[in-house]
C-alpha cells in the first residue's frame, strides 16, 4: 500500500508518497531582504510526477511557487520587491518584512495524511515584530481521482501595539491589481491555459470574479501532458465569496484574494483567520471535473 511520508531536509519539510515528491515545504529561506523573506510550497508535483510550480522567475523574482504574500501591510510590504502606494505608483522602499520561523508546534506523518502545525512571527524590515502566525497544513491524497489536497489555514495576530490595515495595489489606487493573499505562480508552459470557476470557463478576463473555488489548468512542455490546480476558499472566510486575482497571461498565477478591492483592519491583539484548500490533479477534467476536484478539496478542509 503506497504511503505518504515526511522527512527533514535543512531548513525545509519534504512530503513524498511512495517514491513520488509531492511538495517540499521551505520555511528557513536564505533569500535576499528585498524579496521578503518568507516560508514557501516549492516544488511541488501531481501524483504523476509533473511539476506545476515555479521559483524565482525573472520577471518577478520574489515570486515563490505558492507562498502567504502580502503587498500592503500598512507601511510594509511582506510580499517582496517593489511597493505600490496612492500618488507614488510602485518605488522601491525600505520596507521589505520577512517571516521568520519559531517552533512547530506539529509534526505528524501518518499513511493517508500529513498534519503541520507552525508558528512564526513577521518582522518589518526595521525590526519590529507585527504579526503573530500560527499556520498549520495538511497533505492528503485521493489515487481515485488521481489527485492530492494541501489544505492552508492562517491566523495572524496583531501585536504591533497599534491598528495595521491590511490592503493591496488595487485598495490604493491600481485597477485589476489585488493580488495579496496564498499565491501560487505557475510554469512557464501554464501561460495560455484555462480557467475553470462556478459556472465560467475562460481566462484573464475573470480576474476579479467573486465565487467560491477557481481552477487553473495548464500544459507541460515536452510531455503535452495537463495538470489542474483547485483552489478552494474555505466557508466562513468572509462575509461574500472571495475576489479572486487570475493570469493566464502573461504568466499563470492564482490567489484567492481577500483583500483585492477592499482593506481590512486589524486591531491590536485581534486574529484575522482565513482557510484554504488546494487540489493538485493529473489531466484536465474539464468543467465538471474541475467542480470535483474543487468539492474533493472542499471537504479536506472539513
Amino acid at each position: 500500500m503506497t504511503a505518504l511520508r515526511l522527512t527533514q531536509p535543512t531548513g525545509a519539510l519534504a512530503v513524498e508518497y511512495g517514491d513520488q515528491l509531492l511538495l517540499r515545504y521551505v520555511y528557513q529561506p536564505d533569500d535576499a531582504q528585498l524579496e521578503s523573506p518568507r516560508p514557501y510550497f516549492h516544488p511541488l508535483h501531481t501524483l504523476g510526477g509533473d511539476l506545476v510550480s515555479l521559483f524565482r522567475p525573472h520577471d518577478h523574482v520574489w515570486h515563490r511557487g505558492i507562498a502567504l504574500s502580502l503587498p500592503n501591510v500598512g507601511t510594509e510590504n511582506f510580499w517582496g520587491g517593489v511597493t505600490y502606494t496612492r500618488g507614488h505608483g510602485y518605488r522601491q522602499l525600505p520596507n521589505n518584512g520577512s517571516m521568520r520561523h519559531l517552533e512547530f508546534d506539529r509534526l505528524d506523518a501518518g499513511p493517508d495524511a500529513v498534519r503541520v502545525a507552525h508558528r512564526l512571527d513577521w518582522i518589518t524590515e526595521g525590526g519590529e515584530t507585527w504579526l503573530r502566525e500560527q499556520r498549520g497544513f495538511t497533505v492528503t491524497v485521493a489515487p481515485d481521482a488521481g489527485a492530492w489536497v494541501l489544505t492552508f489555514s492562517t491566523e495572524l495576530t496583531n501585536v504591533s501595539g497599534r491598528d495595521i490595515v491590511i490592503g493591496s495595489p488595487t485598495t490604493e489606487g491600481r485597477d485589476n491589481a489585488g493580488y495579496g493573499g496564498l499565491f501560487w505562480r505557475g510554469p512557464r508552459s501554464f501561460t495560455g491555459g484555462t480557467v475553470y470557476t462556478e459556472g465560467k470557463v475562460g481566462g484573464d478576463e475573470l480576474m476579479g470574479v467573486r465565487a467560491p473555488w477557481l481552477g487553473f489548468t495548464g500544459r507541460h512542455d515536452g510531455s503535452g501532458r495537463s495538470s489542474t490546480l483547485v483552489f478552494v476558499d474555505a466557508p466562513g472566510n468572509g462575509d461574500q465569496h472571495v475576489q479572486w486575482f487570475v493570469r493566464a497571461e502573461p504568466f499563470a498565477c492564482v490567489c484567492p484574494a481577500p483583500f483585492f478591492s477592499t482593506e481590512v483592519t486589524v486591531a491590536p491583539e485581534s486574529s484575522l483567520l482565513l482557510r484554504y484548500a488546494i487540489a493538485i490533479a493529473d489531466g484536465d477534467s474539464g468543467s465538471d471535473g474541475t467542480a470535483a476536484l474543487a468539492a474533493l478539496a472542499l471537504a479536506a478542509l472539513a
